[in-house]
């Protein structure tokens, strides 16, 4: 079961996801670094928990409607990089993959199957991370009679999706863990290979191994690291 640290940036800085009221996120404070800067941020978070990925998400990218700038991050340590620039095409996400990170596709984003299907033959599986994105259990977009969380996650997979996050933008930064381990374990049940991550509201060790429980293979946490409540001689 791997943690994956995520940073959340808006406005060139590392903020606190908040329930997904973006309008609500600021700076972070952090036990690890003072610094709410990405570069210095990422290398703490890779210093003290030693990821295999670290999650970014381009906030400013992804609520924009035109094209996606790209985080310019190239943290001292060898770690691979999720990025989320708001990926609308495969034109987009060639131009993250082109940057050396794997190409996280969101629901929030990709406006149909025939899109995300594009971006897969152009980036590739391996490098491409599907995210199912809810708030309160309803997917932030639906696709053309396929409006179900359950029924998207299946088509995605039949696509060729072979990595995916589930992520309930209302548990964000909450605490209350991440809403979605009915739904997580179907998707473990059904797809053994799919690299399965959760998130969202994850605060604690327990939480971890209670989403290991179920199949999921990779956590996305955020306050919990910072916060110290998730330290790394638990990891």
């Amino acid at each position: 079961m791997r943690i994956i640290p995520v940073l959340d940036l808006l406005n060139g800085v590392v903020v606190r996801g908040v329930g997904g009221r973006r309008h609500e996120y600021r700076p972070i404070q952090s036990v690890l670094t003072s610094s709410v800067d990405p570069i210095p941020v990422a290398n703490a978070l890779i210093e003290a928990f030693n990821p295999s990925e670290i999650y970014i998400a381009d906030l400013d990218a992804i609520q924009s409607s035109g094209s996606c700038p790209l985080v310019p991050l190239s943290p001292c340590h060898p770690v691979t990089i999720w990025l989320d620039a708001g990926v609308r095409d495969a034109a987009s996400a060639m131009r993250v993959a082109g940057t050396g990170c794997h190409v996280v596709a969101g629901l929030e984003t990709v406006e149909s199957p025939e899109v995300l299907r594009e971006i897969l033959e152009a980036v590739s599986p391996e490098k491409v991370v599907f995210s199912l994105d809810l708030k309160a259990g309803t997917p932030l977009r639906t696709w053309p009679g396929i409006a179900e969380p359950l029924a998207i996650a299946r088509h995605v997979v039949s696509l060729g999706v072979q990595r995916m996050i589930v992520l309930d933008l209302a548990r964000v930064g909450e605490g209350q863990g991440t809403g979605t381990d009915d739904l997580c374990r179907r998707l473990a049940g059904e797809f053994p290979g799919l690299d399965l991550i959760a998130g969202g509201g994850i605060t604690s060790i327990e939480d971890i191994q209670q989403l290991a429980d179920l199949g999921v293979k990779g956590a996305l946490v955020a306050s919990a690291l910072h916060d110290g409540r998730i330290r790394p001689t638990n990891t």
